[in-house]
């Protein structure tokens, strides 16, 4: 688990809400609170889907963050900043495989139940905290620290400035 402090919180949310800078990721799940508090679910409903329609989302479980941007981007924008937010993204398997090829680590795909990024903004500070969840128990961090590498990498490229903490 990696722990971050944002430095430019404002550069941060543009690229959030604004850019395209996480569109990719996946949201596993998201809470804002303002006046009231809003929790959505990143999770797809797959009644909801015809089966073509599924195939062409490409079988995820969860949705894209493009997809629900601008509905986070609703409740947050105006003239009073939000009391908190907390967003949990997820990689989709293609990035996590990714990450196991270019590492060459000893992990299978089915073993990993996911890689976590949570970002949470209260009281004016913005954190990012790495999260790595696999279906056994193992005492190698090889997979934690690849994807901690990946996320430092993925900032540094980004232009997101952070201390690590």
């Amino acid at each position: 688990m990696l722990s971050i402090s944002i430095k430019d919180i404002k550069q941060f949310m543009n690229k959030l809400l604004v850019k395209d800078t996480f569109d990719k990721m996946l949201l596993s799940e998201a809470t804002i609170m303002t006046g009231n508090t809003f929790n959505i679910s990143g999770s797809v409903n797959r009644s909801f889907y015809t089966d073509k329609e599924w195939e062409a989302l490409d079988n995820h479980d969860y949705s894209y963050w493009e997809v629900i941007k601008p509905f986070c981007f609703s409740v947050i924008k105006g003239t009073k900043v939000p009391s908190s937010i907390r967003i949990i993204f997820l990689l989709s398997k293609e990035v996590t495989q990714e990450i196991i090829t270019l590492n060459s680590l000893d992990y299978e795909l089915k073993d990993i139940n996911g890689l976590f990024l949570n970002v949470r903004y209260t009281e004016g500070q913005l954190s990012v905290i790495t999260g790595v969840s696999t279906g056994k128990f193992t005492l190698d961090k090889s997979l934690d620290k690849a994807f901690e590498n990946y996320i430092c990498s993925f900032l540094e490229k980004s232009e997101i400035n952070y201390d690590i903490l």
